[in-house]
């Protein structure tokens, strides 16, 4: 990893990929086509890009039983304590609606509402993530969500990876569908013969994924358009290097444009970091993903003082912050951004991919400046209630209806009054 002095203009920021004008093109010539013509659609691009042709999208309870067979007792149980860890979090975040009432009668509140209903993408491919089942599900159905439907592309014997169903079907939802792609996104958006469609969509996939989520925002809400992962670790000469290696490899193995960054102000710690990321590189299972990501984004700061290193990170505004310093707990307040800040020699940033119970669905690409991990408030809707009292509105009429003259709006100003002549 290369050693740097830190700079001014110092950042993690990698492009999010837009796409090509021919990859654009194709999402929405794909979404049109769902659109119009609905499963005959989806089962056209599902043969031609999953290789399989399928009598039904939908996942039969068959298919959930035969999942729960192919996983072990060990991996069960593993799945079952990860899903009550990240639900005891959640249920943390639940708001009630609320409402005050003035001296002069009127009544004001929020009222809190859940969605009607939610799409959960799963990515398909060689891995099977039923972590992100895990992270996307549970907080719908913390929320409120009556609705939650998880799609994920087929595999090329017609079916979903079995720790994806058991997760899906551990955490509640109850409608699984074998579709993937920017088809599956455009179902779950307008709705087909077979999946109805959802208010909101959620989870992570490739760049026809992403594009097409971004194509059908609007009509209906996403969470985000996610960025490459990144980890920074924060670390004085207290940090082991073999350690502090070991954790910035396991963003580097995610994705050849993933960012992995120390910074320090010790320089020793910086070259055993250094000689230790291309030590443990040399048999990862996943090196040439991780090399590449090392080589391009892989960067060590040093700083002067450690005051320079914080005020470094929150420069960064990684997704993942690890503190790994002889006082780290004394270090968070002064922490401003960052997605999931992991504190101490034992909070290594898998604890919080899989078990902890925060959920790991984070801002990537230093949107930690202003963005949220994904939470249960991202699956409800707020309302506003007012009940203004007679006595507050002849208080304050003939000041409402002036604001609306001042903006030049009559009819506002009418709509007031009116209740005078009234």
């Amino acid at each position: 990893m290369k050693i740097l002095q830190v700079s001014e203009d110092i950042s993690i920021k990698r492009s999010v990929d837009a796409g090509t004008e021919e990859q654009r093109a194709a999402v929405k010539a794909i979404i049109n086509d769902v659109r119009i013509n609905g499963d005959y659609a989806l089962k056209q691009y599902t043969e031609k890009f999953d290789g399989i042709s399928l009598s039904s999208f939908l996942v039969s309870e068959e298919e959930i039983n035969a999942a729960y067979e192919n996983i072990s007792d060990n991996q069960l149980a593993i799945i079952k304590e990860a899903a009550a860890n990240i639900r005891a979090f959640h249920e943390k975040q639940l708001r009630p609606s609320w409402m005050t009432t003035e001296k002069n009668g009127t009544i004001l509140g929020q009222k809190v509402t859940p969605l009607d209903s939610v799409g959960l993408y799963v990515p398909g491919g060689t891995a099977a993530y039923p972590s992100s089942v895990l992270m996307n599900v549970i907080p719908a159905q913390t929320a409120g969500v009556e609705r939650i439907v998880v799609v994920s592309p087929p595999g090329k014997n017609g079916t979903i990876p079995a720790a994806v169903l058991v997760a899906a079907h551990v955490a509640g939802a109850k409608e699984i569908y074998k579709v993937g792609g920017a088809q599956a996104i455009a179902a779950l958006a307008y709705g087909t013969e077979t999946i109805k469609p959802v208010d909101k969509i959620t989870g992570p996939g490739n760049i026809f994924v992403a594009l097409a989520k971004r194509e059908v925002f609007g009509d209906v809400d996403i969470d985000m358009i996610a960025g490459p992962s990144e980890i920074a670790v924060l670390a004085d000469d207290t940090a082991r290097a073999n350690e502090v290696a070991a954790d910035l490899l396991s963003q580097a193995e995610h994705d050849p444009r993933a960012c992995s960054v120390l910074v320090t102000p010790s320089r020793q710690l910086a070259e055993a970091v250094s000689a230790e990321v291309e030590k443990q590189l040399t048999d990862l299972p996943r090196r040439e993903i991780a090399q590449a990501s090392i080589d391009h984004y892989g960067t060590i700061y040093v700083t002067e003082t450690m005051d320079e290193a914080v005020e470094t990170i929150n420069k960064l505004a990684p997704e993942h912050l690890e503190i790994v310093t002889e006082n780290a707990m004394e270090l968070l307040g002064r922490i401003r951004h960052a997605g999931a800040i992991f504190i101490g020699r034992y909070s290594s940033e898998p604890v919080g991919d899989y078990f902890a119970g925060p959920n790991h669905v984070l801002p990537t690409n230093g949107t930690a400046r202003f963005s949220s991990p994904l939470n249960v408030e991202d699956f409800q809707k707020k309302s506003s209630v007012i009940v203004y009292s007679e006595a507050a509105f002849h208080e304050n009429a003939a000041k409402i209806a002036e604001f609306a003259r001042i903006e030049g709006l009559e009819a506002h100003a009418r709509a007031i009054e009116a209740r005078f002549k009234n």
